[in-house]
């Protein structure tokens, strides 16, 4: 990877940081007081009212989750850049292709590994 290719990644790591921020502060997650997606209070006190509230709030808190753990590796990408170690495999250590990086940015293992972990061989 040479350095061009490495400073785009980066930008585009950048990019999707400060979009999962926003995304999460959409959320409520950046509250201090309120360190959960907000709960939804829609004003009716019925089951029907009750259980649509605890229904958006659990969509929320799944969204939430996937949100972070998706900022997470996003800032350990930006991590391993800084550290000299990006584009490369935390598993077998070696390179990750260009296309997995270009299809997901913030990818730490290659193909193989990740097919080897997630069983899909």
């Amino acid at each position: 990877m040479n350095n061009d290719q490495l400073q785009l990644f980066k930008q585009r790591l950048e990019d999707d940081k400060i979009r999962l921020n926003q995304e999460l502060e959409v959320l409520g997650s950046k509250d201090p007081n309120r360190p959960d997606a907000a709960y939804p209070e829609s004003g009716g006190n019925s089951d029907e009212d009750n259980a649509a509230e605890i229904t958006e709030y659990v969509d929320e808190l799944s969204i939430e989750a996937r949100i972070e753990a998706e900022l997470r590796d996003v800032q350990k990408a930006l991590t391993s850049i800084e550290k000299g170690t990006y584009g490369i495999c935390k598993y077998c250590n070696k390179d990750i292709d260009l296309k997995r990086l270009e299809a997901r940015p913030a990818s730490s293992s290659c193909i193989d590994c990740k097919k080897l972990l997630t069983q899909e061989m």
